[in-house]
């Protein structure tokens, strides 16, 4: 049986976002057909693919339609800057707490705030009042036991990213689990073309993440990690890892059933999420692949 990881939710949430996503001038023909071939997408896609997956077929759509591409280069310097304007302070107060890995884990979830493709806006001044609350995120204690014992079994460990900006508090997470777990080879990977906000190999040089680690691009514009359509270096890395660190919803929409171990972290952000794990928006989460088919596997029984 295929893993079903487009939910009704999510073609709503794509409707009220894209249906009418053209400009007011556009002539009538030209809307229908958009809507028309909107519609066709959604209709056709299968219950395994997922909303980045479909997302990005709109958006290849919108470009041919209307030669539109959003540029997010200038958001995503900018976030990248603010955030390596703050790695000094979120070092210091990671290096004086009591658990430092747990602390970055609070702070690269928050991290996870930073994304124009689950919200309708980022406000810095809600960015700044998670970032100080960050402490209250909660990690769930049995996922993080389970969590470090992996860490010190483990020899490979890949790292997928989510967003510019939030690249800065994972490159301080990634520090802590160079200086606790020498023995694990770290591959992080980024977005292999420009998907909205989500960091690339630029972003990765910008934030100095390049300087610290091996990053590789995954060759695919979609917004999480579709196995089916990344590059043959990307999938090979994942396949060899003993355990992923994966952020986003994005990355857990993509990859959710592939049975591997893999630790998601992010923000609860859509309704959709704060459902499923019954958390206030923008709560952190702590799951492991494994784990939460085993409770969605309870859920059906039940």
């Amino acid at each position: 049986m295929e893993q079903a990881r487009l939910h009704t939710g999510c073609i709503n949430c794509i409707l009220d976002r894209q249906l009418n996503n053209f400009d007011s001038d556009t002539p009538e023909e030209k809307r229908r057909e958009y809507m028309q071939a909107l519609l066709r997408i959604l209709s056709e896609a299968s219950a395994e693919e997922s909303g980045p997956v479909i997302a990005e077929r709109i958006h290849k759509l919108q470009k041919e339609m209307f030669g539109r591409e959003a540029d997010f280069s200038k958001i995503k310097h900018t976030y990248n800057q603010m955030m390596l304007n703050k790695e000094d302070e979120v070092q210091r107060e990671i290096a004086a707490s009591a658990d430092p890995l747990k602390r970055a884990i609070q702070y690269a979830m928050t991290g996870n705030y930073i994304d124009f493709g689950a919200l309708d806006g980022v406000e810095d001044e809600k960015l700044e009042e998670l970032l100080k609350r960050s402490t209250q995120n909660p990690v769930d204690a049995k996922e993080y036991a389970n969590l470090k014992k992996d860490l010190a079994e483990a020899s490979k460990l890949v790292y997928l990213t989510d967003n510019c900006g939030e690249i800065v508090l994972d490159k301080i997470l990634i520090g802590q689990l160079m200086q606790q777990y020498p023995q694990i080879d770290i591959t992080v990977i980024v977005r292999g073309k420009p998907a909205l906000n989500d960091a690339t190999l630029e972003d990765a040089e910008e934030a100095g993440l390049s300087e610290v680690v091996t990053v590789i691009g995954n060759g695919s514009g979609i917004t999480g990690t579709w196995l089916p359509e990344i590059s043959a270096e990307a999938r090979e890395k994942i396949e060899e890892a003993d355990l992923i660190l994966s952020k986003g919803q994005g990355n857990f929409e993509t990859l959710q059933g592939c049975g591997k171990n893999i630790y998601y972290m992010f923000l609860c952000k859509c309704k959709l999420f704060v459902e499923r794990f019954q958390m206030e928006q923008f709560e952190g989460v702590l799951a492991n692949e494994l784990r939460c088919q085993d409770r969605s596997d309870q859920e059906k029984i039940g």
